[in-house]
Parts: C-alpha cells; sequence; structure tokens
C-alpha cells in the first residue's frame, strides 16, 4: 500500500529536522535568568540592575566555577545562612547599591576563595561576630556608603589575610573602637575611615604595625594629641584633609618622619608653622588647599624643601592662585610633577618662564586642569624640556592656542590634553615641535574646522580624539602625515558624509574608527579593525554600499542603520569577531547578510523587530558563543522552536534568554518554555475533520431538500404537535367531540352518507364527530386544527383504505392519535377497514401494519347483516372509557404485539 503525505505532516517532518539537526555542529544555546556572561571573561557574571530582592534568584542557576559575579543594583535586603555555597571558587562578589539591613552569620560560608567583597552603598548598621566566617582569603572588603555605628570586636577577626578595608562613608564615632576591631589584621595595609563621626584620636592599641595608608579626612578631629608618639606605627600615607586641625603645635609631639605623604587640605593650620614645629620631611606634605596663594609663600616653602638635586612631585591644587612669575619656584629643587589644578590662574605665559632655571628642566609632567586659562601663549626663547612627557590643560577656557605655544624643546612630550575648552580653530604649526607626540586630546571643544596640514608633524602620533566638536564636514588632507594614527575619534560631530579619501592617509594603521552620534546618511568603505556607527541622527544610516567594508581584515563593527542591512555587505569578513547591530531597525535576517561571518563570536542585535532568530543564519556562524536579543519581539510560534534546544547544552549564550516572554493573553508565554505540542501535530487532519462534514452536509442539503421536501415538513409538524401536546398534559380533561374523523376525501361520500348519519342521527345514544369540511376553524394551520381536533375529542377513527394509506395528511393524523396512544396510555384510537387490505400491502407501510397488529379494528362489510353488527361495535367502543377493556366486547382481535417506535412516518 502506498503512503501520502499531507501538507501538515510534511511541515511536522521539517521542523523536527530544524529542532535536532539544523546545525552539523550541535550548536546550541544556552542563558540565564538574572545574569549574564561576559563575553571575554566566562567566569564573569554580571547580574545588575534586575529589581530583585533575593540572592537566591540571582545565583542560583550559575555555575560553580564561577569566580567574579557582579549583583549591584538590586533590591536585596537581607543575606541567608550560606548564600553562595554552590560558588566555592568565586574570587570577586559586587554587592553595592541594593538594600542590605541584615546579613546572618556565616552568609559566606563556602567562599574560601572569595578575595574582593564589595556591601559598600547598602544600608548596614551593624556588624556582627561571625558575619565574615569563611573568608580567609579576603584581601579586599568594601564597606562605604552605609550606616555602620556599631562594630563587633571579633567582627573582622576571620579575615587573616584582608589587606584593604574600606569604612568611609558611615556613623562611627568611636575612634578606639575601630582601632580595637582591626587590631588583629597583620596584613592589613589600607584603612579608610573618612567621612564618619570621628573626633578623638586616642586609641587605647596602636595600629596593626602592617597599615600603611590611613584616611581620615572629613571627620570633626581637631588635634594630635594623647595617642603617644608612635601612634601611628608604620603609616607612610595619611590623609587628614577637611578636618577642623587649626593649631599646628598639635603635630609636636606625633613622629611624622615615616611619612612619606601628608594631605592636609581644607584644615585652616599655618603649613610654615607646621614644617617648624614637627619632624615632617617638607617632600612628603601635600600642599594642595592650604592657602598658599602668594609668591613669598612658594618661595618660603622651597627654602624649606632646601637644595636637593632630587626630584620630587609638588602639589599645589586648591590654593586659590591667580598668577605665577619666574620668580614663583627659583629657589625649589628640581620638581618631577607639577601639579596646579583646581586654581584660578587666567595665565601660564611660557612653561619655561613660569619655571625659570636649569633646575626645572627636570620636569615630566605638569597639570594645569579647571583654571580660567584662556590663551596658551608662545615662547620667545627656547629652554628645552627633555624629560617633559605629558601636559593637561583640560577643563579651562582656552580660546586658542599660539603658534610658538610649545616651542620650547618638548622632544620627548607623548601626551599632550586639551580637552573640554572652548577651542574653535587648530593650525598646524601650533603642534609643529612636537614630533614624538603618541596622545592628542581635543575633546568637547568648539573646533568645525580641520585645516590640511593640521597634523602634519605628528609623524607618530597613534591616537587622536576629536570627539564631542561641531566638525560637520572632512577634507582629502585632514589628516595628513599621521603615519602611525591607529584609533581616530570622531564621534558626537555634525559629520552627514564619510568619503574613503578622508582616511587615505592613515587606511594602513587605523584600527579603531569611532563614528558614532553624528549625522552620517552615506558612508563608504574604509579599512578598520575597530568601526562605531550607532547612533547617527536622527534616524541612524540610510545609504550604506554592499561593499563598503570589503577588504577588512580583522574588525569589530557597531552600528545602527534606517533602512535596514544589505546583502552582501559583511560579505569576506571572515576575520570579524564583534559585530553590534543594536537598535539598526532590522526586521529579519538573512543568510545574504550573516553568511560568510565564520569567526563572528559576539553578537548583539537588542532593540531591533525581530520575531525569530533563523536557524539558518545560526548554523552560518559555527564561532558564535555570545547573542544578545534584549527587547526584541520574539514570537512563541512554532518558528522559534529550535531555540528550546538550545538550551541542551553550553556553547552559545543567548543573553536573558529565560526572560524573553511574548504576550498572549494575560499569562505571558515565554520563549524557552511555551507549548510545541501543536508543532508536531498534523493540523491538516484536524482542519480536514472540521471541515469535511461541513462541506458534505452543503452537497447533501439541496438534494435532501428536493427530494424530502414533503418528509422534512411533516417531521416539523409532528414535532409542532408534540410540543402541544406536552403543554396540554396535567390539565382537566373535558372533550367537545365524541371522535375526531380521520378519512381521505376519497371515502368522504361513505363518511357522509354512512358514518354520519349513523351515529349522529340514528337513536340513542348519539355521538358529536368532528370533520374536516365542518368542523376545523377557518384561517387557522391544518396542522393546527388537526391537533385541536385530536385532543378535543375523546376518540380518533380512522377510516382506513388503501386511498387512506397513500396519504400524507392521514399518515400524519394517525401518527398524533398515537401519540395518545404510546405517550399518554390513553387508548383513543378506533380503526375502521373500509376495504380488505392483504397484510402483504400493509407491510409496505411500517407504521399502519404495527398500529393494525397492535390495535384491534372494525371491519365495514357490504353485508347488511354484518353492518348491523358494525355499527353495534362501534358505538360500543365510542361509549367505552379510556380505561375500560374494550377488547372483551369486540371480536375479530388479533394478538398484541410489544409496542414499537411511534417516530417513523409512513411516506
Amino acid at each position: 500500500m502506498q503512503a501520502t503525505l499531507t501538507m501538515g505532516q510534511m511541515n511536522c517532518i521539517h521542523l523536527f529536522l530544524a529542532f535536532v539537526l539544523f546545525n552539523p555542529r550541535g550548536i546550541t544555546a544556552y542563558g540565564f535568568r538574572n545574569c549574564i556572561q561576559d563575553m571575554k571573561d566566562p567566569l564573569y557574571f554580571k547580574c545588575m540592575q534586575r529589581f530583585l530582592d533575593n540572592i537566591s534568584s540571582i545565583v542560583d542557576d550559575l555555575p560553580d566555577n564561577a569566580e567574579v559575579v557582579n549583583a549591584s543594583h538590586n533590591a536585596i535586603q537581607v543575606l541567608p545562612y550560606r548564600s553562595f555555597r554552590h560558588l566555592p571558587q568565586l574570587k570577586n562578589l559586587q554587592l553595592s547599591y541594593n538594600k542590605m539591613e541584615k546579613i546572618e552569620g556565616g552568609a559566606f560560608e563556602n567562599l574560601g576563595a572569595l578575595e574582593w567583597l564589595n556591601l559598600s552603598c547598602n544600608h548596614l548598621t551593624n556588624l556582627s561576630k561571625g558575619i565574615f566566617l569563611g573568608l580567609a582569603n579576603l584581601t579586599l572588603l568594601l564597606l562605604h556608603n552605609n550606616h555602620l555605628s556599631v562594630l563587633h570586636l571579633e567582627a573582622f577577626s576571620p579575615l587573616p589575610s584582608l589587606l584593604d578595608l574600606q569604612l568611609q562613608f558611615n556613623n562611627l564615632n568611636s575612634f578606639d573602637v575601630v582601632i580595637r576591631s582591626v587590631q588583629k589584621l597583620n596584613q592589613l595595609k589600607h584603612l579608610n575611615l573618612c567621612n564618619n563621626n570621628l573626633s578623638l584620636l586616642q586609641p587605647g592599641v596602636g595600629f596593626p604595625p602592617s597599615l600603611y595608608n590611613l584616611k581620615l579626612c572629613n571627620n570633626s578631629l581637631r588635634k594630635m594629641e594623647g595617642p603617644g608618639p608612635r601612634f601611628l606605627g608604620n603609616v607612610m600615607v595619611l590623609d587628614l584633609s577637611y578636618n577642623k586641625f587649626s593649631d599646628a603645635s598639635s603635630f609636636a609631639n606625633v613622629s611624622l618622619q615615616r611619612l612619606q605623604r601628608l594631605k592636609l587640605v581644607g584644615n585652616n593650620i599655618d603649613v610654615l608653622q607646621l614644617l617648624d614645629m614637627s619632624n615632617l620631611k617638607p617632600r612628603s606634605l601635600d600642599y594642595s588647599g592650604l592657602h598658599l596663594n602668594k609668591v613669598s609663600q612658594l618661595t618660603k616653602v622651597c627654602q624649606h624643601l632646601g637644595k636637593s638635586n632630587r626630584p620630587f612631585d609638588l602639589f599645589l591644587q586648591s590654593n586659590n592662585l591667580r598668577n605665577l612669575s619666574y620668580q614663583s619656584f627659583l629657589a625649589c629643587p628640581p620638581i618631577q610633577l607639577l601639579d596646579l589644578s583646581r586654581n584660578r590662574l587666567q595665565s601660564v605665559d611660557c612653561v619655561r618662564q613660569m619655571l625659570n632655571g636649569t633646575a626645572q628642566s627636570r620636569l615630566s609632567k605638569l597639570l594645569v586642569e579647571h583654571n580660567l586659562l584662556k590663551h596658551l601663549r608662545g615662547c620667545l626663547k627656547t629652554v628645552p624640556f627633555p624629560e617633559l612627557t605629558t601636559i593637561s590643560f583640560r577643563f579651562n577656557r582656552i580660546l586658542s592656542i599660539s603658534s610658538s605655544a610649545f616651542h620650547y624643546g618638548l622632544k620627548q612630550l607623548r601626551e599632550l590634553r586639551l580637552d573640554n575648552n572652548l577651542l574653535t580653530d587648530i593650525y598646524g604649526d601650533s603642534f609643529s615641535d612636537l614630533s614624538n607626540l603618541q596622545i592628542l586630546n581635543l575633546r568637547n571643544n568648539h573646533v568645525s574646522v580641520l585645516f590640511p596640514g593640521t597634523f602634519k608633524s605628528l609623524g607618530k602620533l597613534s591616537i587622536l580624539d576629536l570627539g564631542g566638536n561641531n566638525i560637520h564636514r572632512l577634507a582629502n588632507m585632514s589628516f595628513e602625515g599621521l603615519k602611525n594614527l591607529s584609533n581616530l575619534y570622531l564621534d558626537n560631530n555634525y559629520l552627514q558624509y564619510i568619503s574613503p579619501s578622508f582616511f587615505h592617509p592613515i587606511e594602513r594603521t587605523l584600527q579603531v574608527l569611532d563614528l558614532m552620534g553624528n549625522k552620517i546618511y552615506f558612508i563608504s568603505k574604509n579599512q578598520v579593525y575597530d568601526l562605531k556607527l550607532q547612533s547617527q541622527q536622527p534616524h541612524g544610516l540610510r545609504v550604506i554600499p554592499s561593499m563598503f567594508l570589503k577588504g577588512l581584515t580583522l574588525c569589530a563593527i557597531s552600528t545602527s542603520m534606517a533602512g535596514g542591512i544589505f546583502p552582501g555587505i559583511f560579505k569576506n569578513l571572515k576575520n570579524l569577531t564583534t559585530l553590534n547591530l543594536e537598535n539598526a531597525g532590522l526586521r529579519t535576517l538573512t543568510l545574504e547578510v550573516f553568511g560568510n561571518l565564520s569567526n563572528l563570536r559576539y553578537l548583539m542585535l537588542g532593540k531591533n523587530e525581530l520575531k525569530t532568530f533563523n536557524s539558518s543564519v545560526a548554523e552560518a556562524l559555527p564561532s558564535l558563543n555570545y547573542l544578545d536579543l534584549r527587547k526584541c519581539p520574539l514570537a512563541c510560534t512554532c518558528n522559534n522552536i529550535w531555540f528550546q534546544n538550545w538550551l541542551s547544552n553550553h556553547l552559545v549564550q543567548v543573553v536573558y534568554l529565560y526572560n524573553y516572554s511574548c504576550n498572549s493573553g494575560q499569562q505571558p508565554n515565554y520563549v524557552y518554555s511555551f507549548d510545541t505540542h501543536v508543532c508536531f501535530q498534523d493540523i491538516g487532519l484536524y482542519l480536514f475533520s472540521a471541515t469535511f462534514p461541513v462541506l458534505l452536509l452543503s452537497m447533501l442539503l439541496p438534494f435532501i431538500y428536493h427530494r424530502s421536501y414533503w418528509h422534512i415538513k411533516y417531521h416539523i409538524y409532528i414535532l409542532r404537535a408534540w410540543v402541544n401536546d406536552y403543554w396540554r398534559r396535567g390539565k382537566d380533561e373535558h372533550y367537545k367531540f365524541d371522535a375526531f374523523v380521520s378519512y381521505n376525501s376519497a371515502d368522504e361520500s361513505w363518511v357522509l352518507e354512512q358514518l354520519v348519519p349513523s351515529l349522529e342521527k340514528a337513536g340513542a345514544p348519539t355521538f358529536r364527530l368532528c370533520l374536516h369540511h365542518r368542523d376545523f376553524q377557518p384561517g387557522r394551520y391544518v396542522i393546527d386544527n388537526i391537533v385541536d381536533s385530536i385532543h378535543n375529542s375523546r376518540h380518533t377513527i380512522c377510516i382506513i383504505s388503501r386511498n387512506y394509506l397513500q396519504s400524507e395528511w392521514c399518515s400524519m393524523e394517525i401518527q398524533l392519535a398515537s401519540y395518545r396512544l404510546f405517550d399518554e396510555l390513553k387508548d383513543v384510537l378506533i380503526p375502521v377497514i373500509l376495504e380488505a387490505i392483504p397484510e402483504r400491502e400493509l407491510s409496505v407501510y411500517h407504521r399502519m401494519r404495527k398500529v393494525m397488529l397492535k390495535k384491534t379494528y372494525i371491519a365495514w362489510s357490504p353485508d347488511p347483516e354484518a353492518q348491523r353488527l358494525f355499527w353495534a361495535k362501534l358505538r360500543t367502543a365510542l361509549k367505552a372509557s379510556n380505561s375500560e377493556d374494550k377488547e372483551e366486547k369486540m371480536t375479530n382481535q388479533f394478538d398484541e404485539e410489544e409496542t414499537s417506535d411511534t417516530s417513523l412516518l409512513l411516506p
């Protein structure tokens, strides 16, 4: 027998093959409910901003080899006992920015490998004993920005390896309690107690001998008396900034000789008096924020520093400096780093003039940030600074750069920062002496034009940042001379058009090209490693030639496209590893676009209009291990059944796969768990079962109507009769007639000439008969007249002849009378055989045969003697009540058979 398959069965087979065999390599996907596995580090899991209040819902489905978990920015309130018991290899745990109020004892048990723990920015008020049990290898503990006011003296005892403890921005007020709680931390090197409520430095015991860096800034400390001369122990970096120190004599009895750096910014203290009264080394003091705003004060500071030839770092931030003369640092020893940031300097003239003297030629780093500089003036004389490698003038108000602003022998300058100023134009001779410059930052200025030759002298420049300017267009020679440029940032400008000729001077070396946030509508090909094109205003890229990326060997691409992606756009990019098409207007994925990306590992497709990720595209990406489809309207249809198969193995991470919902009704369905049984059912069979009966019935109805119209109408009348009879039940019996006469019109003469005179006029008793032509109510339906006549008559006389058997109306009348016989148990039927009819003829009329076998009938005879007996029997039957046994008073009876179904009618 030959088997055939319906279209529905074929579709089921195709879906099943796609479900099981769509990729010969067996690529399958996996995901985590509330975490993302990092693209570069598979042991790093990002679980931030999930708005979860239960730690188990975050970490329960993470693998036991996880090393870094970032669960910050959630709503966790409590850490239960052994919350991370299944993560024994965890090394870094981030729980900052939650709502944590309580940590149960032993919450971190089984985290013996943990090294970093971040509990900052929570609502913790106290640290109890046993809270850090199991963290024997912890080296960094961040507890800042909580509400800590109580520390148990044994709270930190389980942390013998702790190196760094951050307790700033809390409510600690007892310095002694803090010191006692950390006394046994023999490895502790960094302790931050800034921004607490500490007012007295009177510890009962000393700091751990290992402590190197102590921060006490932003407290209410006034004096250093009481603790003893050695209370600092081996501390080398001490931050006392923004306290209430005013008397330098309070430092006289404290040993400060070991300090390598002391910060006192924000205190009202005389720095010169401090240097005179203490054993502090002048080179160890950070002179920021000590009100040194006069040249005379700077001169005295330099005198305290001595005449050593060993270079040092001089920090002069926040001193309200307004002017610097050539004598400012004349008496200072060689300065290696000079930080003049956050002052009110309006001009530094030439750096050579400011740092007059050959001793300052040792300068390597100059920071003049966050000042009021407006112009960079030129230098008339050139005194070289052979060691100066970094200059930063960022966050000023610089409007222009003089052509000779950097003409002072900056042959070793590697980094120049001019970002966040007000520059409008830059010229070629501005940087002509910076032949070894490698990094030039001009971000967030007002540059609108790049003149040809502006960077022609910067042959060794590798990073050029022009982001955040007002550049509208580029020229063919804008980047002339940049022979080694690798990173070019042009993001957040107003570029509208990109041509390959613009980048011709740098096409061999350029690796990163950032064009984000422009107004580009057309771009031609360029050879880069990392290309960023997303966020083009107002609607993304509109014209992208299919071959504009031809020739790229290694690249990462990020873009947004208004008109979709053209076929072949990524053709021949076999070495492409990262592709970011977030918010690119994609509706479908095709092999014409993604068919050749054999080495693609990271694909970001979030915020598109994708309803499915085609299995054919997945097959064409054999190296894929990271897929982001967040905020795509994925559908719970059979086209996405392969998603569920991807969950069976760990090869490709689908970001937040368990959160992809498809709202259908009140209860949302999820792509990973929607019901797929319908996909493997023969829908054609169900459709056939539903439509075939309807189709067959629509074909038979016209035929039935044509051949059986009267039969149908007959049954309708019978139904109406049954309904009327149903409502008559239970009513008191009152009969208008003694008998209803059912006869054929061909026998009407016998009825009128024989039956009516004999029963109504031939002496007592007389009977009232109901006849069609005489007693039916005019204007009513015939069926209604028949039903009423039968039920208003005590008996029904059926005048049976051959004509009677062939009449539909007569058949219906006997049927209606039969209801009372078989349904109401009322023997109302009196059959009268008008002519002899053989049984073989009655067999054709099934209904009449059953009646004749059941009932006693009266036969008419032409013999006058027999007629006398006929009328006697008929009168006796009419006089008899329905409950009397008429069979004893009548002859010619047949044996009674079982009552048969009376619902069949004669044709």
